[in-house]
């Protein structure tokens, strides 16, 4: 700390001055002749007290006496240590030399004893050997500095630390000495300017880091830990700044390199992309690290395939830190006996030859399984590369090469999966009359894989259509086979017939049927255990439809003729596989040209805000392009919300609804009147010949013969009739009744049962469906070629 001249010059000097000698002066016979006032201060006898007296008397315990006899010549001293009686009755230990002296007269004799108390000498000894260590032994810096921040005085260390040479090195300034940069957050300023603050303030500055180049090693940087305060002479007067410093080099670079792997650890692999974990590493690396990065992987790595040998020439370029993201994905070969080719040869880092390599080639390795290689480069100034900072390289690379590989085997699981989801999805939309549709399918873009979303348009009798879309729990293979056993189990209760309510009915026992049946066994992942489902059923010849949901979003509508896009108002029902609520149907009618819009929640949830923004942003679109096609609606849509759908995937189904007009539909009411029959048969054909399709009269009065006959036999009240003309001839007979028909084979003795047999020979589909108010028995006809 600084001495002042009021409260601390004395003090220094006491401390770091030699402790006062007490001399005495004793003639041939060992009697007193001489006595300094040090001497009475020491061991508290006045002159008058001991002058005279044998100094023997003096000692603690007799002895002989000091000095033996006397010598004859100066400077030949001996010292002793021996306890003396104090003036005030105790003992003190003294150390003392005697030196003899010779009189010029040559008579007699007299010995000068020097003696200084014990304990003060040799602390002032000891702090002598602490000067004289921190001048000559100390390995810290210690340097002095003149109020212009010039060298006044340097220790040893300080000087080797300065070049050897300080006679050359007085008088120069700090920024000549030492130029760099300071790297202590709280203390940015040059040293010169922070010499000057604690010459003015008197404030200490303790562990500045500071980073440069110093005169004795001018290639390689170093890291000094500085302290510095302020010198002043006994007046109080600032005379100067002491430095003490540390070479702190291989400390701080191990910190640095600690934060670097900290920072790899956390920021390498966010992103199961191989191309993308590559370019992470680069980033991190460049220029904390080393000045360039370039990473290549094996082809197989980018395909996500099972990795083979990889060599030299196998290898594609998918980072390079000083190269443009486009020029990235080029195919690499190395030179045989480059460090690369010898890297992934033996497997083992390899260097340039020579005792200062600039670049440092470290596998990619997973399991002793090559995936590819990274090369660091330093420029120029640039250190080179040393033993721990290939631990370091290896270190990062093993990390990358974790991350990569998960990304390849993600994308080796995700490629399969979206094979397997695509497979199960219709390729294409079947032909019907009933709307115009276009789908899309988005994959999610993230680690979670496929997900289990699907649509569906599903051709029915009656010239209507089934739409349907749905999203089964989870992501990956599981989802996508979960996924196609549901569009299965839709498509083939669609087939019979049933109404959306009764269909998500037994969609969601069979859910809960697989559910319980998994319990206790180890899953697979492909039982269906959750999902969310809309079904809807659009029938084009009285332009209605029935929808019901299970836990689904509804359905956008986009009336002809108006403005407003709404969401149609369902009843809700639970999601699949979690109870055993009912469902219910919802009867909306839609006019001809009418939009519906169809879609998964991966669609509008992908912003911060929520799904109901989403579908206020979906609502805009369709606003915006109502008039446009299904096909661009849809690609309107996706590049909407593509770009932020990245949690989950989506389906998207648009259509646009058709109606078949009054000279394709033809229906008449009849009574149970079994004399009808007849007229039934005639009004078919009448209505064949209006529509040139005199071939298949025929067939046809067979049809309504006998599915009138059935009617009017087993049903009561009235009987519906209707023929529709379509992509195919649909002949349809209602009545009130719930009981199934069925196909049979009549014995050779029975005079009736072979009407449905022989319907079912004659037409190329035929059955039944059932409604609130009864049921309706179909069969279809195939139209003439021409």
């Amino acid at each position: 700390m600084p001495f002042t001249a009021a409260d601390g010059a004395g003090e220094a000097d006491e401390a770091f001055g030699p402790p006062p000698a007490a001399v005495a002066l004793i003639d041939g016979d060992g009697v007193l002749v001489g006595w300094s006032r040090q001497a009475e201060e020491l061991l508290g006898w006045s002159a008058e007290q001991v002058l005279g007296r044998p100094v023997v008397e003096l000692l603690a315990a007799p002895r002989a006496r000091p000095g033996g006899s006397a010598e004859p010549r100066i400077g030949r001293a001996r010292g002793s240590v021996v306890a003396v009686r104090h003036g005030s009755g105790g003992t003190v230990r003294i150390a003392v030399t005697s030196h003899a002296l010779t009189p010029v007269s040559g008579e007699g004799s007299l010995t000068v004893l020097m003696a200084a108390e014990l304990e003060g000498l040799r602390w002032w000894e000891t702090r002598q050997a602490m000067l004289r260590g921190l001048v000559s032994q100390s390995p810290v810096t210690l340097t002095i500095y003149d109020p212009d921040t010039r060298l006044l005085w340097a220790n040893a260390a300080s000087i080797r630390e300065l070049g050897g040479d300080f006679a050359s090195l007085v008088g120069r300034s700090m920024g000549e000495l030492f130029p760099g940069e300071v790297l202590t957050a709280q203390h940015q300023a040059p040293p010169e300017l922070l010499v000057r603050q604690i010459l003015e303030t008197g404030e200490p500055v303790i562990d500045l880091e500071f980073r440069g180049h110093g005169p004795a090693d001018p290639r390689r940087e170093h890291v000094w830990s500085s302290s510095y305060f302020r010198l002043v002479d006994g007046q109080g007067e600032a005379v100067g700044v002491c430095e003490q410093s540390i070479d702190v080099t291989e400390h701080y670079r191990a910190q640095q390199r600690l934060a670097l792997l900290a920072e790899a650890g956390a920021r390498i692999g966010s992103r199961l992309d191989p191309s993308e974990t590559a370019a992470e590493l680069a980033t991190i690396a460049v220029p904390q690290y080393a000045d360039a990065v370039v990473v290549d992987v094996a082809a197989e790595v980018l395909e996500g395939e099972e990795l083979k040998e990889v060599t030299a020439g196998d290898l594609v370029r998918v980072a390079d830190s000083g190269r443009t993201p486009s020029r990235v994905r080029e195919r690499v070969e190395y030179a045989a006996g480059s460090p690369q080719a010898r890297s992934l040869l033996t497997r083992r880092t390899a260097t340039d030859d020579g005792p200062a390599p600039a670049r440092l080639c470290v596998p990619l390795r997973v399991r002793e399984t090559p995936l590819g290689l990274v090369t660091f480069a330093r420029h120029g100034d640039s250190e080179p590369f040393d033993e721990g900072d290939r631990a370091v390289g290896e270190e990062l690379a093993s990390r990358t090469a974790v991350c990569i590989d998960n990304a390849r085997r993600y994308r080796r699981e995700r490629t399969a999966a979206l094979m397997l989801q695509r497979s199960l999805l219709p390729r294409s939309l079947p032909e019907q009359s009933a709307v115009e549709a276009a789908s899309r399918y988005l994959p999610a873009d993230s680690h979670l894989g496929a997900g289990g979303d699907w649509f569906d348009v599903i051709p029915l009798s009656g010239a209507r259509v089934g739409l349907v879309v749905g999203d089964a729990v989870g992501h990956g293979l599981g989802a996508a086979a979960a996924m196609g056993r549901l569009r299965a189990m839709v498509r083939t209760l669609a087939e019979l017939d049933l109404t959306p309510d009764e269909l998500l009915a037994r969609l969601n026992d069979q859910v809960g049927k697989e559910a319980s049946e998994q319990d206790g066994d180890v899953p697979d992942g492909s039982a269906v255990t959750g999902a969310t489902c809309l079904y809807g059923i659009y029938d084009p010849a009285s332009r209605s439809s029935t929808w019901a949901a299970a836990g689904h979003l509804p359905p956008a509508v986009v009336r002809p003729h108006e403005d407003a896009v709404t969401f149609l108002r369902l009843p809700p029902g639970p999601p699949l596989g979690v109870g055993r609520l009912p469902y219910e149907s919802a009867e909306v009618e839609l006019a001809e040209g009418s939009l519906v819009v169809l879609f998964t929640d991966g669609l509008v949830k992908a912003r911060a805000e929520g799904v109901d923004a989403g579908l206020e942003r979906l609502a805009a679109v369709l606003g915006e392009h109502r008039e446009s096609s299904s096909d661009r609606l849809c690609t309107q849509i996706v590049s909407e919300f593509a770009a932020e759908r990245v949690q989950d995937d989506a389906t998207l189904l648009v259509v646009r609804t058709r109606a078949l007009g009054t000279h394709q539909v033809a229906a008449w009411e009849l009574s149970p009147d079994p004399a009808l029959v007849a007229r039934a048969r005639s009004m078919a054909t009448e209505q064949l010949a209006l529509w040139g399709l005199d071939d298949l009269a025929f067939t046809t009065e067979l049809v309504v013969s006998e599915l009138v006959t059935n009617a009017i036999r087993y049903a009561s009240g009235p009987i519906g009739l209707r023929l529709i003309r379509d992509r195919s001839l649909i002949c349809e007979v209602s009545d009130s009744q719930h009981t199934s028909p069925h196909a049979r084979y009549a014995g050779s003795d029975e005079e009736g049962g072979r009407g449905l047999f022989m319907v079912a020979q004659l037409t190329e589909h035929w059955g039944t469906r059932y409604m609130p108010a009864g049921k309706t028995i179909w069969a279809e006809q195939a139209l003439p070629a021409a």
